[in-house]
């Protein structure tokens, strides 16, 4: 099983410039979490970190698919995964988080460990509602959004109108309620 550890930057032996590494993230690095977001996947993650005296700045690119199980359906499928963020941490007196994407580190660190930071990452972009695939429509023109297909009834029920006047039995209810136009 893998260890947390590989995920360590040592930014005390940097030298004040442009570094890049990269990332393998599978069902081994997920299962080092305690988490049910998700059921594993394959993602690169592309970190590119510029060192200055003052600022550490980490860009993420992380790419990929996650397999993730359907809300509606409990089928699972794979979600792609795009993503491009950006983390700041600075140097101060004391060890804390001052945004969602800034850090604070004591000046004497040594290390940085990223894991947390790309499994949270991945887990903000997955949706709330996690949908198959199958249950939107894709329109032909590709600049268009898909559509989410919804339905209650059987594909041979007819929707009801408010428009279409019913000649059977409705509830007595709305009849009133039409009457007062």
């Amino acid at each position: 099983m893998r260890k947390i550890t590989e995920f360590d930057i040592q930014i005390a032996t940097l030298s004040n410039k442009v570094h890049e590494y990269d990332f393998v993230l599978d069902n081994a690095f997920f299962e080092l979490f305690d988490q049910n977001l998700l059921n594993g996947g394959l993602l690169r993650a592309h970190v590119i970190l510029d060192k200055t005296d003052l600022l550490l700045q980490f860009e993420f690119k992380i790419t990929g698919h996650v397999n993730v199980t359907c809300d509606r359906s409990l089928d699972e499928f794979d979600y792609p995964i795009n993503i491009d963020e950006l983390l700041l941490v600075r140097y101060g007196a004391v060890e804390t988080e001052l945004d969602d994407n800034v850090l604070q580190i004591l000046p004497g660190t040594q290390s940085i460990n990223i894991a947390q930071h790309l499994f949270d990452y991945v887990g903000l972009a997955i949706p709330i509602k996690k949908l198959h695939p199958r249950f939107y429509e894709v329109d032909e023109d590709p600049d268009a959004e898909n559509i989410l297909i919804y339905t209650s009834g059987s594909a041979n029920t007819p929707a009801d109108d408010d428009d279409q006047d019913d000649d059977g039995a409705g509830d007595p209810r709305w009849d009133i309620l039409k009457k007062l136009k």
